[in-house]
């Protein structure tokens, strides 16, 4: 059986106890950074083998990770934040459990998106959801013009290298249209700027706001 395990996106107590009995139950854990995986099960007192699972690596890793599935093995999947998958390794693997007729389970648990949407204060009856904004100014305007158009709330994830610029872009589009940057959620320094995206922008320009960054974007009927 494969598990894929949510883990804490800041907080280390940000996980399930169905999460942890998977972890000390896995044959071995596959990790997307196995340094900040070791942390995570220390942390709880758990010591498994472990196997790096990331982006370069997935589509090989998926061939061995069924391989020892088939074999009978039990292997919790474990990424760095969140939930495996969603912009994050584990969607080659679950593809492969799938066309091989494999068992799997995705356990509920932490991720980011929820936690920014309800905190935003921004209607959440309906939402979309685009990962990480583009990286391409060009393509990272048409992106944001986009979820302006949109009826419902829009949510991205965003380097703070690049939030500044994308408030930007949205100030020059709707300076008035309701925005908030969701910033460290379940961390020490944890903070919402909320208010019109111009008023967001020229804070941003004088200081960038740090670390892991959610950006929201009040859709057109808001």
């Amino acid at each position: 059986m494969l598990t894929l395990v949510p883990s804490p996106i800041g907080n280390l107590e940000d996980i399930t106890l169905r999460g942890l009995r998977a972890l000390r139950e896995a044959d071995v854990v596959a990790a997307e950074d196995t340094r900040h995986a070791s942390v995570l099960l220390k942390h709880h007192g758990v010591s498994r083998p472990l196997l790096s699972l990331h982006e370069h690596n997935e589509a090989q890793r998926a061939e061995e990770i069924t391989k020892r599935l088939a074999a009978g093995e039990n292997i919790a999947l474990l990424t760095d934040a969140g939930t495996p998958g969603i912009s994050d390794p584990g969607f080659r693997v679950v593809r492969a459990c799938i066309e091989r007729g494999l068992e799997f389970t995705v356990l509920p648990g932490p991720t980011s998106i929820l936690p920014a949407l309800v905190g935003s204060g921004l209607p959440l009856h309906e939402f979309y959801f685009g990962g990480f904004l583009p990286v391409k100014s060009g393509r990272r305007q048409s992106v944001l013009e986009a979820a302006l158009a949109r009826n419902e709330t829009s949510i991205f994830f965003e380097s703070p290298h690049r939030i500044a610029k994308s408030l930007a872009v949205l100030a020059e589009l709707a300076p008035e249209r309701q925005v908030c940057v969701a910033r460290e959620l379940s961390k020490k320094f944890e903070e919402y700027w909320r208010g019109p995206a111009a008023e967001l922008s020229a804070r941003a320009e004088k200081q960038p706001p740090r670390g892991e960054i959610c950006l929201l974007v009040a859709g057109s009927e808001a």
